[in-house]
């Protein structure tokens, strides 16, 4: 960890996990043309505590092997929340799950003691403030510090910035 020793780190906390993928995927295709270990990035959250829930928020694009990357995060142990991408006329094209994302922290946050977001979307900022001072939640955030919000960073209890180890957190390739 880096940022703020992780002094509130209890084998009995009660955890969720929910993972922005877009956000992930973009970050680790820009800053490393790699693909995020989505595996590394659960266990990493996890650190041994009690998982109560673990949302992978994902965009249906209609793209080769798409359902197979859904699948896989299936098996790893996530709930794959998905939604349509959207095309506008004149062929803009949007899909994010900030909405969404906010509204299962906050309907979850009574049966968690900690609150992971794995996303540096600056988004989040006012949403993370309400999970801690309205719920009483300790929120960790987990990202890519090149493409994260500084803002976000600041305001979680706890910042994991994935540029630290990246080959901790990134597929493998067979080079």
């Amino acid at each position: 960890m880096t940022k703020k020793a992780v002094a509130n780190l209890y084998k009995e906390q009660r955890v969720g996990v929910f993972v922005d993928v877009q956000n992930l995927y973009y970050s680790a295709r820009n800053v490393y043309k790699s693909k995020v270990d989505f595996r590394a990035i659960l266990k990493e959250a996890i650190k041994g505590r009690n998982l109560i829930r673990a949302i992978a928020y994902v965009i249906r694009a209609d793209v080769k092997d798409e359902e197979n990357f859904f699948d896989a995060l299936k098996n790893l142990g996530y709930e794959v929340k998905e939604k349509d991408l959207q095309v506008f006329y004149g062929g803009a094209k949007k899909g994010d799950w900030d909405i969404g994302i906010a509204m299962d922290l906050i309907e979850l946050a009574p049966k968690l003691d900690t609150v992971v977001l794995v996303s540096g979307d600056g988004d989040f900022v006012p949403l993370v403030r309400h999970l801690k001072h309205a719920l009483g939640c300790y929120v960790e955030v987990m990202a890519f510090g090149k493409s994260s919000s500084q803002k976000l960073i600041d305001e979680a209890d706890n910042y994991l910035d994935l540029d630290s180890e990246p080959q901790k957190f990134l597929m493998q390739t067979g080079k």
